[in-house]
C-alpha cells in the first residue's frame, strides 16, 4: 500500500527551496508518494504564472514530485482561506495521508488556534482589511500571537480548512530555510531564494544568479521560454473593462462597493497595466486584491463559478510511482479522476478553468487544455 504526502504549490518557478521542502516532507512522513496540488495558469496574488502549468508540471516531475494534480482557478486565485480549502479538498480527495507546507514558525500549534476561533466571529467580515490583516487581528486578540508572514497565514488556513472538512489530513509544517517568501533579493552566498527574487532576476536575464538557486532544468526552461506577465494581457483587460457595461461588470466575482466604476474609468485612461494598478490603488484595496479583481474581470469569472467545492481531480502529470498510486486509488478517490477533457466538461464544470487556459493560449499560441494529456515523466 502506497502512502502519499500532498503539497499545495505554485512552483513559480520550481526552485531549490521547493526541492528542500519535498525532501523534508518525505523524510518527516516516510511517504512513498509525493503529490503536488499545483495552481494552474493564474496564481494566488492575481498574477499569470511565469511558465504555463505544463512546463511547471514537467519541472516538478523532474525534481522529486511523483504526481501533479491541478488546483483550478476558482481556488488558485483566492485569499488564503479559499486557496487552502481547495488544496485540502483535493489532497483529501486523492487520499493523501499528510499535507506538508512551508512555515516560518512550525512550532505554532495551528490546530489549537483554529479550535480557539469563535464559531460566530466578526473578525472575518471587515471588507476594508485584507484577509491577511484579519487573520492577524483575530489571532492576536485570541492568543496574543501575530502571524504576519504569508506562509504562517496559509498554515493557519490549511489547519482551518482541514478542521472544517473533518480533519482528513495529518498536517506537517516544514521550516523554511534562509529565504522568506517574498524576499526581493538573492544573496551572493545562498542557494535558496524566494520566487519573487528569482522572477526578477530572470526578467533581467541574470542567469548566473538564477542558476545558483534553481535546479538546472528550471534554469534551462527560463532561458528557453519567454516569461509571461500582466503586460501580455493588458490589451484584453483594457478593452474588456473599457467597453463592458458596468451592470455586466458588476456580475463578476468580488466586484463590489462600486469598484467597477473605478476600474472602468482608469482602464480607459491608462496606457499599460502598471499605470492602471497605480491609478486604481487606494488605501482600501491592496495591490493583491486589485490584481485578483483584474483576473476575475479578464476571465469573466462569476460568483457561481468561484464559490463552491472541488468537483474533479485533473491529472497534469506523473512518473512511475505516481502512476502506480493512481492505479491503486482510482476506485477510491473522493472525486472523479480526469486525464482528458471532454466537450461536456469544457462546457460545464471545467468552463472557468478552460477560459483561464484559453486566455493564455491566445497570448502564447500553446494549447492548454482541450487536446492535452498528462505528462509522463519517463518520456521527458
Amino acid at each position: 500500500m502506497l502512502h502519499a504526502v500532498g503539497i499545495v504549490a505554485e512552483y513559480n518557478p520550481f526552485h531549490n527551496g521547493h526541492r528542500y521542502q519535498l525532501l523534508r516532507a518525505k523524510e518527516i512522513t516516510g511517504a512513498d508518494v509525493t503529490i503536488a496540488i499545483m495552481s494552474s495558469n493564474w496564481l494566488q496574488r492575481g498574477e499569470p504564472a511565469l511558465l504555463d502549468k505544463w512546463d511547471r508540471t514537467k519541472l516538478a516531475l523532474q525534481n522529486g514530485v511523483d504526481l501533479v494534480i491541478e488546483l483550478p482557478v476558482q481556488f488558485a486565485v483566492q485569499p488564503a482561506h479559499r486557496f487552502a480549502m481547495g488544496g485540502v479538498q483535493l489532497a483529501a480527495a486523492i487520499n493523501c495521508d499528510w499535507l506538508a507546507y512551508g512555515a516560518e514558525h512550525p512550532e505554532i500549534d495551528m490546530m489549537n488556534l483554529v479550535m480557539e476561533q469563535p464559531r460566530q466571529s466578526d473578525f472575518f467580515r471587515r471588507f476594508d482589511q485584507t484577509y491577511a490583516a484579519q487573520y492577524d487581528r483575530f489571532l492576536q486578540a485570541a492568543t496574543g500571537i501575530r502571524l504576519t508572514d504569508s506562509n504562517d497565514i496559509l498554515a493557519f488556513a490549511y489547519a482551518q480548512a482541514n478542521q472544517q472538512l473533518g480533519s482528513p489530513l495529518h498536517l506537517v509544517p516544514v521550516k523554511r530555510e534562509q529565504s522568506r517568501h517574498r524576499d526581493p533579493t538573492i544573496e551572493r552566498s545562498t542557494s535558496v531564494a524566494s520566487g519573487t527574487a528569482i522572477r526578477r532576476a530572470a526578467f533581467k536575464q541574470r542567469w548566473d544568479t538564477v542558476g545558483r538557486v534553481v535546479p538546472e532544468a528550471t534554469l534551462n526552461a527560463l532561458q528557453q521560454k519567454s516569461g509571461i506577465t500582466w503586460a501580455d494581457f493588458w490589451p484584453q483587460l483594457q478593452s474588456g473593462l473599457g467597453i463592458t457595461n458596468v451592470n455586466r461588470l458588476r456580475d463578476f466575482y468580488m466586484m463590489t462597493e462600486g469598484i467597477e466604476f473605478r476600474l472602468q474609468r482608469e482602464a480607459r485612461r491608462s496606457t499599460n497595466f502598471d499605470q492602471f494598478m497605480q491609478r486604481v490603488k487606494t488605501k482600501r484595496y491592496t495591490y493583491t486584491r486589485l490584481q485578483r479583481q483584474a483576473v476575475y474581470a479578464l476571465l469573466q469569472l462569476t460568483p457561481d463559478e468561484m464559490i463552491g467545492s472541488a468537483t474533479l481531480l485533473r491529472v497534469l502529470g506523473f512518473n512511475d510511482t505516481g502512476r502506480a498510486y493512481l492505479h491503486q486509488e482510482k476506485k477510491r478517490t473522493g472525486l472523479p479522476l480526469i486525464t482528458q477533457l471532454s466537450p461536456a466538461l469544457v462546457d460545464g464544470e471545467y468552463q472557468a478553468e478552460y477560459r483561464a487556459g484559453l486566455m493564455r493560449q491566445m497570448v502564447t499560441g500553446v494549447e492548454q487544455d482541450l487536446h492535452r494529456h498528462p505528462i509522463y515523466a519517463a518520456s521527458l
